[in-house]
């Protein structure tokens, strides 16, 4: 059984740091020090996560995109997110843009940029297909 709420608390972790990164340039002295606990972050989340999560994107794969391979959990990882505050219970809540996550073939959107982008609170898999479309096709639970 998997926590759910260790694994938010993971995906928001490095979701911050992300965004930290993304809002400073590489000539800031902090630069480095961000992006060594980034990848500390993501190691120990591939290490607690992976599994689990290859697991689910091999569902998700093998229903919307079979002929890509899966790839790493944090490679489906958006570059930033957009911070949408806390939800009622105080778990912060993120959103992505269109363009965000890791380009796939996807069967049913042929000819069509078609995206697989992992976003937490809660843990899911979103399919986005350009500006146009958007399902939930994995939550954790």
């Amino acid at each position: 059984m998997i926590d759910v709420k260790n694994l938010d608390d993971a995906l928001v972790a490095i979701i911050e740091k992300k965004n930290l990164l993304s809002n400073i340039g590489y000539d800031s002295e902090e630069y480095d020090d961000i992006e060594a606990d980034l990848h500390e972050l993501e190691d120990e989340f591939v290490d607690e996560f992976g599994d689990l999560l290859e697991d689910a994107l091999h569902e998700v794969h093998d229903e919307f995109c079979p002929d890509n391979d899966v790839l790493l959990p944090i490679a489906y990882l958006a570059n930033s997110y957009l911070d949408k505050g806390e939800d009622e219970s105080g778990k912060k809540q993120f959103d992505v843009k269109p363009g965000e996550g890791v380009i796939v073939d996807a069967d049913d959107f042929p000819g069509e940029e078609t995206r697989l982008v992992i976003l937490p609170s809660p843990a899911r898999i979103l399919l986005q297909v350009g500006k146009r479309y958007r399902e939930e096709v994995w939550r954790a639970n």
